[in-house]
């Protein structure tokens, strides 16, 4: 079937990224699509810890290089990386790379270079995270440095994804031959880190379990905290300031997402839901976080309930034609944030 690889396959991958891309245009789906699939491969290689750290590395390259256009052994980063998943869907995303790299290399040459641009950018910070975390679980726990790190680390996994988001959409819709393509693109990072950001403030539990902090240590120093306090509930505590001036970052990284959202033309309703969505995903999540008494040592992932997002979704259906109900929307949810 000719679009399994970016229907079935990617619905399994992200059911959340999926709605997006079901919504875009048409001539879109394709290379945003596969952009996504092989960034997905690439992080899936990453994590596989039943591999050493080492060849991991050596397989992130050789799929650095194939999306690159370059010469790469992508037979051999399946025949490796495949078999350790624990689930089929993603020893079936490895398999599939080459067919996904073919893909690539059939998109006309601006689509092609523009998705081969930010692979190149998504891979670079999935090799920082691997060299920058040499640890496997709490007893190798490194942090981040500073603020400064940490807004480089969220703009190399996500903030990206603006300008090549904006460059790809400006090039197929007309209606957005007006847009300031570097005030939009510059926009475009800020929403990536509002989501990037998100997630590393909903995922500190795990990710310190797994050896990586992304709470800046010597922000954590101020406080007279080390990266391993926050293992303890109790001590974790002191940090709440700190995480929630995190949370008031994230926020004003989501203000500026709203005003790229609103600026898209209304009859681009799928531009405009495709960025819609995971905002008002990503601010009821941010709205949770902050009403949770500690987020630092939640023993269970927050995130909102499926109905939730149902509601979400089904609202902005509706509200998606004007920029007042969208914005007042937003507004709601962030009214819920108190920090």
């Amino acid at each position: 079937m000719a679009d399994d690889l970016l229907g079935d396959l990617l619905r399994r991958v992200s059911r959340s990224f999926a709605l997006s891309l079901t919504i875009l245009p048409r001539p879109l789906r394709e290379p945003i699509g596969l952009a996504y699939l092989l960034a997905r491969a690439a992080d899936t290689v990453a994590d596989t810890r039943l591999i050493p750290r080492d060849a991991r590395l050596v397989h992130l390259q050789a799929l650095r290089r194939a999306c690159a256009g370059e010469a790469a052994d992508v037979a051999a980063v399946t025949r490796a990386c495949a078999p350790p998943q624990a689930h089929a869907t993603e020893r079936e995303l490895l398999a599939r790379v080459g067919e996904a790299l073919a893909r690539l290399e059939a998109l006309p040459t601006a689509d092609r270079a523009e998705v081969r641009a930010v692979l190149a950018t998504l891979t670079s910070g999935m090799v920082f995270d691997l060299t920058r975390f040499p640890g496997e679980g709490a007893a190798g726990l490194t942090a981040l440095d500073t603020l400064e790190e940490l807004d480089r680390y969220t703009y190399l996994v996500a903030g990206c994804v603006g300008p090549f988001w904006t460059a790809l959409h400006v090039a197929h819709l007309p209606r957005l031959s007006r847009w300031d393509v570097r005030e939009k693109s510059e926009q475009g990072i800020r929403f990536g880190k509002a989501l990037q950001l998100t997630n590393v403030l909903r995922d500190v539990p795990s990710d310190l379990r797994h050896g990586r902090c992304y709470v800046p240590a010597d922000e954590l120093a101020r406080l007279g905290l080390g990266p391993k306090d926050l293992l303890d509930r109790d001590a974790s505590v002191r940090a709440l300031p700190l995480y929630r001036r995190l949370l008031g970052t994230t926020l004003a990284h989501y203000d500026v997402a709203w005003r790229y959202t609103l600026a898209i033309p209304r009859l681009e309703w799928r531009m405009r839901l495709a960025c819609a969505w995971p905002l008002l995903i990503g601010l009821a999540t941010v709205a949770e976080l902050a009403a949770h008494p500690n987020p630092l040592a939640a023993t269970a992932p927050v995130k909102i309930a499926r109905g939730a997002v149902r509601a979400l979704l089904a609202r902005s259906a509706l509200t998606v034609w004007s920029n007042r109900a969208l914005a007042a929307d937003a507004a709601r949810l962030r009214r819920r944030v108190a920090l």
